[in-house]
């Protein structure tokens, strides 16, 4: 690779308010998508007489949601990786592998050994059951990033447990990811691999996924292609400045993108982009080419989008906590009687509080955790989320 644009050593680092932004609409999604489930296991018909298309575009997006989740992740983790060693190749797999422990681990661990202590005292929605392979099996699979194998053969874990399959994805990547930067990252091979990693995904979604419609969605390469995405844009960004007229096409193609893939899903599926495995792709690649946007331009988001912004920031203890607060308000709104008037009412408490869960767990003990590791590994403590190096000429 050319001589990166981050080869300055300057530690100064800012929010990318674009990234953020996209990070929200990603758990927004998966929120939506994960309180409409209970409502519908509840045989709540809330959404009757509503525009079909209307309701797949509000809630059922979650794995889009997911999706937008690995295009922001690879695009983050290739950047701050560039900013730490200036090339790619310059990569210290151990110190790349501290870094994301520290990062992923405090809060997981601790989450392992909450659903572990339910499932002992026979809580209900927490309880692995034998024909998945028991507590053991469950641990054992969220330990190795294999949960979405595990469930792809033995069925759906509790959903506590059943949303680890996206992490399981993201960290299996990075666990070879620094690797391949080391070998292949000052020439054209890296590039051509993660290449390779967009061309797999739709196949892995539909022809390599052999009928199973877990591993159709969980699959390792089914994401991975929108993590390389992501990857690829950190690149083609880290070598030369974008222009204005492009930043603003590729923010216009984006956006339709998005709302295409998102909004249109009858459109999607009537161009045969569901059923070759494109659709995610194409949202990846909107995805991308907003975040690109959003790191040329620096975009600064108004003060109104802070809460928004807030909750991007914190998407991963959002993600990680968020069915805490679903189970508890949708089980009080079920004993409530299913009251049909008050479902826009319990929608919003569980987003709200569900952020304000994130918020809590990230500023209280995960961030605190994250810098305590840093601090012992060497690793510069303040680079946390989604950030950008303050140095980078335009």
């Amino acid at each position: 690779m050319a001589e990166s644009r981050y080869e300055n050593r300057n530690r100064s680092w800012s929010r990318i308010d674009g990234v953020d932004c996209l990070r929200a609409l990603a758990i927004f999604y998966v929120l939506l998508n994960h309180i409409h489930m209970r409502l519908q296991s509840a045989h709540l018909p809330y959404t009757a007489g509503l525009p079909h298309q209307l309701v797949n575009s509000l809630v059922w997006q979650g794995q889009a949601g997911v999706q937008i989740f690995f295009a922001v992740s690879g695009f983050l983790i290739t950047s701050t990786t560039i900013k730490r060693w200036g090339t790619l190749d310059k990569v210290r797999p151990l110190d790349f592998y501290l870094i994301r422990f520290a990062r992923i681990a405090p809060l997981l661990l601790t989450l392992l050994a909450v659903l572990s202590l339910l499932h002992a005292i026979h809580l209900k929605h927490f309880i692995v059951s034998d024909e998945q392979g028991g507590l053991g099996n469950a641990l054992f699979a969220a330990l190795t990033l294999h949960v979405g194998l595990l469930e792809a053969t033995k069925g759906y874990l509790p959903a506590n447990w059943d949303i680890l399959w996206s992490l399981s994805v993201e960290e299996m990547f990075y666990l070879f990811f620094p690797l391949f930067c080391w070998l292949l990252g000052r020439g054209k091979g890296l590039v051509l691999f993660l290449s390779i990693f967009v061309m797999i995904g739709p196949f892995a979604r539909t022809t390599l996924a052999n009928g199973n419609a877990v591993w159709k969605e969980y699959s390792y390469l089914g994401g991975m292609d929108a993590i390389a995405l992501g990857c690829l844009t950190a690149l083609i960004v880290a070598r030369r400045p974008l222009s204005r007229k492009l930043t603003l096409t590729l923010v216009g193609f984006g956006l339709t993108l998005l709302v295409f893939c998102l909004c249109l899903e009858r459109q999607v599926a009537q161009i045969g982009l569901e059923r070759t495995g494109l659709g995610m792709s194409i949202l990846a690649v909107g995805a991308c080419m907003l975040i690109a946007a959003a790191a040329e331009s620096r975009w600064l988001a108004p003060r109104i989008l802070r809460p928004w912004l807030t909750c991007g920031r914190r998407s991963y203890e959002v993600y990680l906590t968020h069915m805490f607060v679903v189970f508890a308000f949708c089980d009080v709104f079920v004993a409530a009687g299913k009251p049909l008037l008050l479902v826009p009412v319990l929608f919003i408490v569980v987003i709200v509080l569900s952020g304000f869960l994130g918020e809590l767990v990230a500023r209280f003990y995960s961030e605190p955790a994250s810098h305590w590791l840093r601090v012992h590994f060497g690793d510069e403590p303040e680079i946390l989320g989604s950030v950008y190096p303050e140095d980078r000429p335009h």
